[in-house]
């Protein structure tokens, strides 16, 4: 039993964080945000939530430079006030906005949002179980490979989540009548907006490549179409 505690310590660490920082970003996403409002955005939420059967679907706007969409653990969304921007200069359309919209629906339609503190907590415990094991054999370097271990499964969990998400988007922009051409081009100059220089490994990625995301669209696509004409 002994064994098991630091593991149960950091399993219930993990989980008081996870609950702390869910807490702390919901009053920030309160303090700095206000309701979409822009009438071309609006209609083209409008159509997502017809594809979706809903009355009505609120997007709001995070008051931060980045450029970024994001589901709340409320299951609240959110475009960031540095997407909108490139928005009002032009260097994305109304449609690509709502591409961006329908990926986040995703992650809350799919329980990415709630599954997030399983993960955390997984990540926590294997941190843990690695850094005891390891540092018997590697004293000085074995904490920085059970980080570096942990921070990649992590990583690759996220990796599947967004593909889910640009699954459910394709899906519901296909529904909607505004298509995955959007979706696409948005991921062509993601980077650019983004500042993204791609210096980090692949293994370590949040997210999937750009080039990647596009092609598993495409497949999702051919697959769909092959279906429909079976």
């Amino acid at each position: 039993m002994s064994s098991l505690f630091p593991i149960l310590l950091a399993v219930a660490y993990a989980l008081v964080m996870y609950r702390f920082s869910a807490w702390q970003t919901a009053r920030t996403l309160d303090q700095k945000s206000h309701p979409m409002r822009d009438p071309d955005l609006l209609r083209a939420v409008d159509r997502i939530a017809v594809a979706l059967d809903l009355p009505k679907i609120e997007v709001h706007v995070f008051e931060v430079d980045p450029v970024n969409g994001l589901a709340a653990p409320d299951g609240r969304i959110f475009l960031t006030e540095g997407f909108l921007r490139q928005y009002r200069r032009g260097e994305v359309t109304a449609d690509e906005m709502a591409a961006v919209i329908a990926h986040e629906l995703g992650h809350v339609a799919l329980g990415h949002t709630r599954r997030r503190m399983i993960d955390f907590t997984g990540a926590n415990a294997v941190f843990v179980m690695l850094t005891a094991l390891l540092s018997r054999f590697l004293p000085f370097i074995g904490i920085w490979i059970a980080n570096l271990i942990s921070s990649a499964v992590m990583a690759g969990i996220s990796r599947k989540d967004e593909f889910e998400a640009d699954a459910y988007a394709s899906a519901l922009l296909i529904k909607a009548g505004i298509g995955t051409a959007a979706q696409k081009s948005l991921f062509r100059k993601l980077d650019r907006l983004t500042g993204n220089r791609g210096t980090t490994p692949a293994w370590l990625l949040s997210h999937p490549s750009c080039a990647d995301r596009i092609a598993a669209i495409e497949a999702n696509e051919a697959r769909w179409q092959a279906a429909v004409s079976a």
